[in-house]
């Protein structure tokens, strides 16, 4: 569930910058898995958030082309459960790059051979990220559920063997002493499945959701302060760049997506006009590691590496 926001008074306010990409949450918060650690709790019956159609998505890229966007992301809940994916991701290649996060479990050969088809008519890269929190599936199944490591590397070798190099992304949920063995591990396993330049981003926990239940939720004390806002390079931040968009306007991130706090417009010109007051817990998590929804690499700092 979501943290208390802290008084506002004591929080500082985050500039807005250029809209240099666009995250849409185009499978809203449906998803036919249920992590025990997904920040905003998406799961097959979890309908807060709706599917996004190519209507429903159509204006946020008119509009974002016109505010020079340079980049697109796909998320959800899981992307490969839209009918119009394919659609959608075809029309969006035409103005930028796009990557698509994807639990992996539902992506087929058939759907994989299509979209990389997609991806050689269009003149802007296609990139995927696939969730996976173990390299076995002993330690990946306990937090996605029973049979989901096969499922998801299947999922992965269909995208290897159409050429595309996904981003392997698994939350840290193992002590961080095992960091180096989780990394070993996963490159390990990747390149007996026939993937030869694997690719890992690992992430740090986002104590919100699923995963307040599963462990603990935000302390109190972890909250962003003027002393800490003081010298910080507000680029480092998503938010400072970006908007998130889903069937109900437009908010801050993709973590704040289904929080009332992250709300903040209609339209992502109007989210642009003010700046936004850095409250929420997860906002703590941002400032240590950064920007860590992008598709750059990111660890936890204590990470070794």
């Amino acid at each position: 569930m979501p943290s208390t926001p802290a008084p506002e008074t004591t929080a500082p306010l985050l500039p807005p910058g250029p809209l240099d990409a666009l995250w849409i949450q185009l499978g809203g918060t449906l998803c036919n898995l249920q992590c025990t650690h997904c920040f905003i709790s998406c799961s097959p019956k979890n309908k807060s958030l709706d599917l996004m159609s190519l209507a429903d998505v159509e204006p946020y890229l008119v509009e974002a082309e016109r505010l020079g966007t340079r980049e697109y992301y796909f998320t959800g809940g899981e992307v490969f459960i839209v009918k119009e994916l394919e659609a959608i991701v075809e029309r969006t290649l035409q103005q930028g790059p796009v990557t698509l996060l994807t639990n992996g479990t539902l992506t087929t050969l058939e759907r994989a051979t299509r979209l990389a088809e997609i991806a050689a008519a269009t003149p802007y890269s296609l990139e995927f990220r696939v969730s996976l929190d173990g390299f076995t599936p002993e330690t990946n199944d306990v937090i996605r559920g029973r049979g989901t490591f096969e499922r998801a590397m299947r999922g992965v070798e269909n995208l290897v063997s159409v050429g595309f190099l996904p981003i392997i992304t698994a939350t840290q949920v193992w002590d961080p002493s095992e960091n180096l063995n989780v990394i070993a591990g996963f490159s390990e396993e990747l390149r007996r499945r026939g993937y030869d330049r694997p690719r890992l981003k690992i992430l740090p926990v986002l104590k919100m959701g699923a995963e307040a239940e599963r462990t603990e939720g935000y302390a109190d004390y972890e909250r962003i302060t003027e002393d800490m806002w003081r010298g910080y390079d507000a680029s480092l931040l998503l938010c400072h760049a970006s908007r998130t968009v889903s069937g109900r306007g437009v908010h801050i991130c993709p973590i704040l997506v289904d929080d009332p706090a992250g709300s903040i417009g209609t339209s992502l010109t109007e989210s642009l006009d003010r700046p936004y007051p850095l409250t929420h817990s997860a906002c703590y998590t941002c400032w240590q590691y950064g920007s860590i929804c992008s598709n750059a690499s990111s660890a936890p700092a204590d990470g070794g590496y």
